[in-house]
């Protein structure tokens, strides 16, 4: 098998995220192409706290701080990848999207043709976090190229 040329890393800067990153950097050669995939899950698009937010003036500035912290957690992620690519002659492509992460996935990939699809596996039952779980059997069924999923670095 040849080496990958473009590499797809589904990946949000997590524990189990990053355990995929060094995967696919290291698959990473000097022609190759990182497509890096960052899905915000949809759940976030309606997250408006609790009752303390009870007016739409409060609401809304909760929603762009929200928003704006989002952004900015996606920025330095992707600034990191960046930086390790560094001078390798590997081309770097980022985008981010919103919706559920595997739909959001096969998309990406339909349009993309990718070699190869990184992603991390779930995290540990014990790890904090949100369970924004991306789900595996849609992925499966629907993916035309190989996907590697790593495991978290707490279950290795």
């Amino acid at each position: 098998m040849h080496p990958p040329k473009r590499i797809l890393l589904a990946s949000h800067g997590t524990t189990g995220a990053r355990a995929a990153d060094a995967a696919a950097l290291a698959l990473c050669t000097p022609d190759a192409v990182l497509l890096h995939l960052t899905v915000v899950p949809d759940f976030w698009k309606g997250m408006m706290g609790d009752d303390w937010l009870n007016n739409a003036s409060t609401r809304d500035v909760y929603a762009r701080h929200v928003e704006s912290e989002l952004a900015r957690e996606i920025r330095e992620h992707q600034a990191v990848l960046r930086s390790e690519i560094g001078t390798r002659g590997v081309g770097y492509e980022a985008k981010v999207t919103l919706g559920k992460p595997a739909q959001c996935l096969i998309e990406y990939a339909a349009a993309m043709r990718p070699d190869l699809i990184v992603i991390g596996s779930p995290r540990p039952a014990r790890a904090p976090g949100l369970r924004s779980r991306m789900q595996v059997e849609p992925l499966l069924r629907a993916l035309r190229m190989p996907l590697l999923i790593v495991p978290h670095p707490d279950n290795a």
